[in-house]
This record gives structure tokens, sequence and C-alpha cells, in this order.
């Protein structure tokens, strides 16, 4: 079944904050394997000019990711979850994730496409600070395979 095409631009509540702690951040560091810094310690993340240690770029997919599952688990939407690889990922940052932000995501659908039987669904995932300021946006492109034939 293709997704419904008048979901295009629709957005989603913005989700309860999620509290950045320094934990996270050095557990998430030490699992893709940098070594950097800023990412688990406060002096050197302050000499660089931040208040608290800094995430890696790609913390915020946890984040995000799981606040397009309100996307996702629409059933009006008609996308087969079981039948879903994650495409592409990228963001653009107005400033660092930090240890101490309270962040929360909007998630919007930004297209959705069909290719040779495949549905494209790319979702916008606006992140902002508890006081409004925006921190990141992130893109998703989920790939729903199409069906083979039942024999």
């Amino acid at each position: 079944m293709a997704l419904d095409q008048s979901f295009v631009g629709r957005s989603y509540p913005p989700t309860p904050a999620y509290e950045v702690g320094r934990e996270k951040i050095r557990e998430f560091a030490e699992a893709v394997g940098d070594t950097n810094p800023a990412y688990t310690d406060p002096d050197a993340a302050k000499a660089l000019g931040h208040s608290d240690v800094i995430a890696p770029p790609t913390f915020v997919f946890a984040i995000t990711f799981k606040a397009a599952g309100v996307v996702i688990e629409d059933p009006q939407l008609g996308l087969d979850y079981s039948r879903v690889v994650h495409g592409d990922q990228r963001f653009s940052y107005t400033r660092p994730v930090r240890a101490g932000d309270r962040l929360s995501v909007t998630s919007t659908i930004e297209s959705v496409n069909s290719r040779a039987g495949n549905d494209i669904l790319d979702i916008r995932g606006e992140v902002h600070d508890e006081s409004g300021e925006h921190v990141v946006t992130a893109w998703t492109k989920l790939v729903a395979r199409a069906a083979g034939e039942e024999g």
C-alpha cells in the first residue's frame, strides 16, 4: 500500500524534553570510538568556549529517531515498518548539543515518494532547547521496500 501523499507537511506535537547527561554523552562517544576530550572532560570543553561537555554530532540521532516514532506509528500514514530500512541521515547544527540541555523535537513529514515500488519517507526533526532556541535540524530518510511476490 502506497503512503498517503496528503501527509506531506504534517507536523506532530513536540516531544517531552530529553535531558542530555554527561554520562550519556561519554557512553555515546566511547561507543562510536571518538576520543575528543570535549565529549568527556568539562575543562577541555570549557577551554573551547562551551559551558559543559558537548555531544558528538550524531548523538542527536537517538533523540530525533525516537521522536520520528510518532510518524512511523501513525496508522493513517500507512507505513509498514516491518519493511523499512534506514536510507539516509543528515544534520544541520546551530550549536552543539551540551550536557544539561533539555531538548524537544518536532517531527514533520517533508516528502513522500515512490520509486521502483518502494515508498520513501523524509522526516525533518527540529530540535530546540527549553528556552526555544534552535539547536539542530535532523533529516531522516526511511525506505519501505516493495513487497515481493507471494508464491
